[in-house]
């Protein structure tokens, strides 16, 4: 495997020759621990969690030579050492394009060893055909939607945890939306959009400044894996919910979507139904 603390060895922001035989190589880990060590996590995780990845670019040869599409989920443990970057998973993927595999089993099993090699721990798979009822399926983040406050916003970035305040007075049980959200990738500078769902339970949030904290990582340059896990983390510490969770869902590109999901104990894992900007 590359050199997990060398970027620029990575594919991110060059070009490349498109590699049509299956080459796990093309697959680039990043440690978790550096991102995690500046958000002050240092041993057992403060959160449970996946990372859900959706391809709707899949192809390969059967047995015959016929060409065959699927669309398939991955799900990346949050105790995984590594992180995949995305463009080398693109990469990966497209090396099968011309890759002859027995039989779809044969292809998820492939699949699962590769990226549990590069994540460190076991990522499943799941493999579904187009016209799949799940393919089909569309449903908005529950929760109140925050977006249409009418207050003024002038800090587009570093993010401003300050920004964030609960009501102690008021306890609830709530989760609130936002879809302005957008960060950077942190090497070519491309734009990250996502929709962010927010489960608490714990003083309620300040509808303002929790809209301005979000906003405030529209200039900020990092993996959707790491905003997540500093989401939570800033939440957690200036809030004090007793419970929380933080889920993302990133829009489409390079025909992949980046979800990321980190709670505390006690909560179950999100399904993996889309919005309607995935």
């Amino acid at each position: 495997m590359p050199d997990m603390n060398r970027l620029e060895d990575s594919s991110l922001g060059k070009a490349v020759a498109y590699v049509g035989s299956h080459d796990p190589g093309l697959l680039f880990p990043i440690a978790r621990s550096d991102n995690r060590a500046q958000l002050g996590i240092d041993g057992a995780l403060p959160f449970l969690g996946v990372d859900i990845w959706n391809a709707y670019e899949l192809s390969w040869l059967d047995a015959r030579g016929k060409p065959r599409v699927a669309l398939a989920e991955f799900r990346i443990p949050v105790g995984s050492p590594n992180i995949i970057e995305s463009k080398s998973f693109k990469l990966y993927l497209n090396s099968y394009m011309q890759t002859r595999v027995a039989d779809t089993d044969a292809l998820r099993v492939q699949l699962a060893a590769d990226l549990s090699a590069a994540a460190g721990a076991p990522v499943s798979v799941v493999l579904a055909t187009p016209t799949s009822k799940q393919a089909s399926l569309i449903e908005n983040l529950a929760g109140e939607v925050i977006d249409d406050l009418p207050i003024e916003i002038s800090h587009y970035g570093p993010p401003r945890p300050d920004f964030l305040y609960g009501n102690p007075d008021a306890v609830v049980e709530e989760s609130v939306v936002s879809h302005l959200f957008k960060s950077n990738c942190p090497v070519t500078g491309q734009p990250d959009w996502a929709s962010v769902q927010i489960h608490y339970v714990g003083p309620r949030l300040g509808r303002d400044g929790l809209l301005r904290y979000l906003v405030s990582y529209r200039e900020h340059a990092d993996f959707h894996e790491h905003c997540v896990e500093r989401i939570f983390m800033d939440i957690l510490a200036k809030c004090g919910p007793s419970n929380l969770s933080v889920y993302a869902r990133y829009t489409r590109r390079g025909g992949l979507d980046i979800n990321p999901y980190r709670t505390t104990p006690g909560w179950l894992l999100p399904d993996n139904t889309r919005t309607a900007r995935q």
